[in-house]
């Protein structure tokens, strides 16, 4: 196994190819970014098609049957490669995974068929084991982040976290992957994306690449396979140099910022149509769904930026980082804390 061996915090691993994106063309006709929910109303899906030079962005429409979409993602593209992003977490943290015996993230996934209670959230302390990690299923007088630590054999609250997970200079952490209680939780979307999407698109068909397990994002966009990447919104309002004053969970706050949004599209060379952009001038609706359809739309642009080489797609030079905990695409602020 890899020896943890942290950066010091707030600056860049010796090595790292951070900047070294790779840059060579690729036959890549999709860009498509989904934000993920365990509830399958709030799953958006924005999709960007490769038209010549100009990149046409679609209006976000819900993702629909889950155990179809990567083979109709590959049929939009017409034979050409698939860049997906989504936003869930797709790694695991490096002080769980120290207590594994499988060799990398991918070798994990593949033996989860031996571990049919991982997915599971637990009801109470007493319940958390190795193989059981997520918690709560709700609301316990006294419970915290440090006792699910302890209860999973880890040292602090802390180590639930992934290096990606973390607070940057940029953006306040993201939550950790195992808890499930409250409105910024991960894990149950995490559940959901790993069962229902994941898991069986390993098998194929079409063929999935993860990123970065099996190298930069770029490297992946073979024809008619997917390549899926792990997304954030906070990460990509940066990315695309956009400053939201308020809440994005207000249509007016989403609204505010259309001009702005409609200016990265167009300096990306993407091209909304015009129903993408009464979408995004309206702030994408009044009901509860505008802020998923405001992520994905967002997400979408994340990874055409990555794509255009705009951003890296690669990660530090962190072994845990490339074989287990995975990373955010495109970000390249590294954690303020390491440890």
């Amino acid at each position: 196994m890899p020896s943890d061996q942290p950066s010091a915090a707030g600056q860049q691993p010796r090595g790292t190819p951070i900047d070294g994106a790779s840059r060579s063309p690729s036959p890549l006709s999709l860009i498509a970014h989904a934000d993920w929910s365990v509830d399958p109303r709030k799953r958006w899906i924005t999709v960007l098609r490769r038209t010549g030079t100009v990149w046409a962005l679609t209006v976000p429409r819900l993702v629909g049957d889950v155990r179809t979409l990567l083979s109709r993602l590959v049929d939009q593209a017409e034979g050409g490669a698939v860049a997906l992003g989504a936003d869930l977490p797709i790694g695991l943290p490096r002080r769980y995974a120290a207590l594994r015996p499988e060799a990398d993230f991918r070798a994990f996934l593949r033996g989860l068929d031996a571990m049919p209670d991982w997915f599971s959230v637990c009801a109470t302390l007493a319940e958390v084991r190795h193989d059981r990690p997520f918690y709560p299923a709700r609301g316990v007088a006294g419970m915290t982040r440090l006792s699910h630590a302890l209860a999973l054999g880890l040292p602090d609250a802390s180590a639930l976290g992934r290096h990606c997970d973390r607070a940057t200079a940029e953006r306040p952490a993201g939550a950790p992957l195992f808890w499930t209680l409250g409105a910024n939780q991960s894990g149950k979307a995490a559940i959901a994306a790993w069962q229902e999407l994941i898991l069986p698109g390993l098998d194929g068909p079409p063929p999935l690449h993860l990123w970065p397990y099996d190298g930069p994002f770029r490297s992946l966009l073979v024809p008619g396979t997917v390549a899926l990447a792990e997304t954030y919104p906070a990460e990509a309002l940066r990315h695309l140099s956009i400053r939201l004053s308020g809440s994005k969970r207000r249509q007016l706050d989403r609204a505010a910022i259309a001009p702005a949004l409609l200016m990265a599209a167009a300096r990306l060379g993407a091209q909304p149509d015009d129903t993408a952009r009464r979408t995004i001038l309206d702030g994408f609706g009044a009901d509860a769904a505008g802020e998923d359809r405001f992520d994905s739309t967002l997400g979408a642009l994340c990874v055409l930026n990555v794509v255009l080489g705009n951003r890296p797609d690669s990660t530090p030079d962190d072994t845990w980082i490339r074989r287990w905990e995975g990373w955010v695409l495109g970000q390249t602020a590294l954690p303020l804390v390491a440890t």
